[in-house]
């Protein structure tokens, strides 16, 4: 079979416009002072990265760049970006905002391009102000901020991977209509084609066998934002913050199946497989601050918010035998609407003895639409169950929180934050349970400085959080296994899927605690050491049910608070100037970074019985060179995460393989207003491998990955 022989086989800091005659000096720096003082200033333990950082390798992705930050890894194939994790932890458990709001509707990161985005801060502690909804950290995008000065930015990138071209323009404009009207817009277009191939042998007991695939697909999007502001009498700031997305993708998957034995005379259920779907995404965002001065010095700012999200994905599978005659066709539909809306208020006030209070309040309810149709050979599955579902949450917070100087040496952050979450599902018999949480979050953040004029620091935060059930896991419609070697066949390994109405939240009760140096070239040397308690543990569990769409019992794998669980790791970072520790050395930047992590969950028998998809650490290294008296600067990145071993519970294990990616940059000022960069990804590409193990059968499967090329003209008309 030639398929499967084939498969067997990627905070703008203002600053002089130069004139024409002038030669532009391009300061490279592994982070700038700006950002470095902002970090070093924060009572919590925070990262951030600005725009020098952001445009240095000319990532297409957010997640690219994320990647290189101690304790960042990705879920995707190298190369091929993916969700954002903060360390090691799975979905749901680092707290995504953007411009301080959180970020609904199935908006992923990687969707936004990065020329959009002024500045990104990593808060590794949750605070009363940004939410508790962060048992690993907080990552917040702050997009393109309002005008400091004028801007007029023209992108033009080009890339290629496995022979599939791609390219993409952005456009950003920052300006003044008049004294009181200011305005920033920024728009990215992208187009892309993707190719994959994979290879997955499995074996049972009396059958195996092995399935190769080639897909080939498009994806394409864009991409809007703005802000405009004006200045009111007394100081006071209106604000409104439109945003729309549109983005969507097809692709075609032909598979062939081998069967390699099968001591049970089961016919094999096809040879070949074609799969055709297509998906649009749609996203409109409108968010709005006024931020009101009081007569007593303090200011409160009101937020308010409204977003529509809609999904349509359709996929028809058709399978063939080896003469080409139809065995079977599965038509799948899903059509999701998630509407959402916010209002919040925050008051802030200096005090005396150089107190910060902070007091706010939140309100944010979110409802989700699905309609689903499954047709098997032209007929409807779940017959009598309905194809229409829906749930909903309502999330109200207080919170108050006072930042202080307690001594020269001693700065405090101490905040309590109480959260209300309402949730309603909506199971198969048309009941839709209603859950009722309350979570109290204490927070204390310190920070002590042995001088208090030195830059040597130690952290120490104590916090509470929580991570709550998505919507999607509260809809219990199932959706039927649909696998060899049988149609229909049910079993431990090819179970229904369903959510659970019922699922509560997570909570979590953790510490940190960093020692940070801060060098007098503008680098850094830190190591964070934390530690999480985790009660209510939610985890997908398969299990032998009664269901009212089938008159036998089915296996039903879906998610359930399985208990308590704890994580610790360690993060390692440093990063600075080559001429720190040799003088006459290149005007090199170095930064490395690694990470340790360890977990275990009650319940589950041991060994691997980790949290899900935390790996045991990650490694991260690179350089940047700007070559004296040229107008080139040279850099490169190295980002290793080892492969591991989770046992899920008493007899199903997953092992995601290890990956690796070396990247590497070349940027050419070719004139004050124009640079050429070129950038190399996923250098040393090599296979994705994972394997799973439950219930008397192994599989193991094996992914392509590609070297990514791409080129980039940066414009400032």
């Amino acid at each position: 079979m030639p398929l499967l022989s084939a498969a067997a086989a990627a905070q703008d800091v203002p600053r002089p416009t130069p004139s024409a005659s002038a030669v532009q000096q391009v300061e490279v720096q592994a982070a700038r002072p700006e950002d470095l003082e902002a970090r070093r200033r924060s009572t919590a333990s925070k990262i951030v990265v600005g725009r020098d950082e952001i445009e240095r390798y000319g990532d297409s992705t957010l997640g690219e760049l994320l990647k290189r930050l101690p304790g960042v890894t990705l879920d995707g194939r190298s190369g091929r970006g993916g969700n954002i994790r903060m360390r090691g932890l799975g979905g749901g458990y680092t707290q995504i905002l953007l411009d301080g709001e959180v970020v609904r509707g199935g908006l992923s990161l990687d969707q936004l391009d990065p020329d959009q985005v002024e500045r990104i801060e990593i808060i590794r502690a949750p605070t009363a102000e940004t939410g508790a909804r962060a048992i690993a950290g907080t990552i917040n995008v702050i997009t393109r901020e309002g005008y400091r000065k004028r801007l007029n930015d023209l992108k033009m990138g080009l890339g290629a991977e496995a022979g599939r071209w791609g390219g993409n323009v952005s456009w950003s404009r920052d300006d003044r209509i008049d004294d009181s009207l200011t305005y920033s817009a920024s728009v990215s277009v992208w187009n892309a084609q993707r190719h994959d191939e994979g290879l997955t042998d499995t074996r049972s007991e009396g059958e195996s066998w092995r399935e190769g695939s080639i897909s080939d697909g498009h994806r394409r999007g864009l991409w809007s934002n703005a802000r405009l502001q004006w200045r009111l009498s007394g100081g006071d700031q209106l604000m409104l913050m439109p945003a729309a997305m549109v983005s969507g993708s097809d692709n075609r998957r032909l598979s062939q199946l081998q069967v390699l034995r099968d001591d049970n005379a089961l016919a094999p259920r096809y040879d070949d497989s074609l799969t055709e779907s297509d998906n649009t995404h749609r996203m409109l965002r409108l968010n709005a601050m006024w931020r009101q001065n009081l007569s007593s010095g303090g200011r409160i700012e009101w937020r308010g918010g409204l977003g529509l999200t809609t999904t349509r994905s359709q996929s028809l599978r058709q399978e063939t035998d080896g003469t080409g005659a139809m065995l079977r066709t599965l038509d799948e539909r899903t059509d999701s609407d998630e509407r959402n809306h916010h209002l919040n208020a925050k008051f802030s006030q200096l005090l005396e003895g150089d107190h910060q209070l902070v007091a706010g309040a939140e309100l944010e309810g979110a409802q989700r639409d699905d309609e689903r149709q499954t047709l098997q050979d032209g007929l409807p599955q779940l017959q009598g169950l309905g194809t229409d579902l829906s749930a909903r949450t309502l999330r109200t917070a207080l919170y108050a929180q006072d930042e202080f100087n307690l001594t020269p040496n001693w700065a405090l952050s101490g905040g309590l934050r109480w959260e209300g979450i309402t949730s309603r599902g909506q199971d198969t018999g048309g009941g839709a349970p209603e859950n009722r949480s309350s979570v109290w979050t204490p927070l204390l953040h310190a920070v002590w400085k042995p001088d208090p004029k030195g830059r040597d620091q130690i952290r120490i935060s104590l916090t509470r959080s929580y991570k709550s059930p998505q919507l999607g896991q509260l809809m219990a419609l199932p959706s039927l296994s649909s696998r060899y070697p049988v149609p229909g066949a049910n079993a431990p390994n090819s179970p229904d899927r369903a959510g659970n109405p019922n699922l509560r939240p997570e909570l979590a009760t953790g510490v940190d605690v960093a020692i940070e140096r801060y060098l007098p070239s503008g680098g850094l040397l830190s190591a964070n050491l934390f530690h999480r308690r985790i009660s209510g543990l939610m985890r997908t569990l398969t299990t032998l049910e009664t269901v009212p769409w089938s008159d036998q019992p089915r296996w039903v794998a879906r998610p359930a608070n399985l208990g308590d669980a704890w994580t610790t790791g360690l993060e390692l970072e440093a990063r600075g100037s080559l001429r720190t520790w040799w003088a006459d050395a290149p005007q090199v930047d170095l930064r490395a970074n690694a990470s340790l992590f360890r977990s275990r969950v009650d319940g589950v028998p041991g060994p691997d019985n980790r949290l899900d998809q935390q790996p045991g650490g990650t490694l991260n290294a690179g350089a940047d060179w700007r070559i004296a008296g040229t107008p080139l600067t040279v850099g490169g990145s190295v980002n290793w995460t080892p492969g591991f071993t989770t046992r899920l519970d008493a007899q199903q294990w997953v092992t995601p393989g290890r990956k690796q990616s070396v990247d590497a940059y070349l940027l050419w000022q070719i004139a004050p207003w124009a640079r050429l960069r070129l950038s190399v990804a996923n250098l040393a590409a090599e296979d994705a491998l994972s394997s799973s193990t439950g219930f008397g059968e192994t599989s193991l499967s094996r992914n392509d990955t590609y070297l990514n090329l791409r080129s980039q003209l940066e414009l400032k008309l």
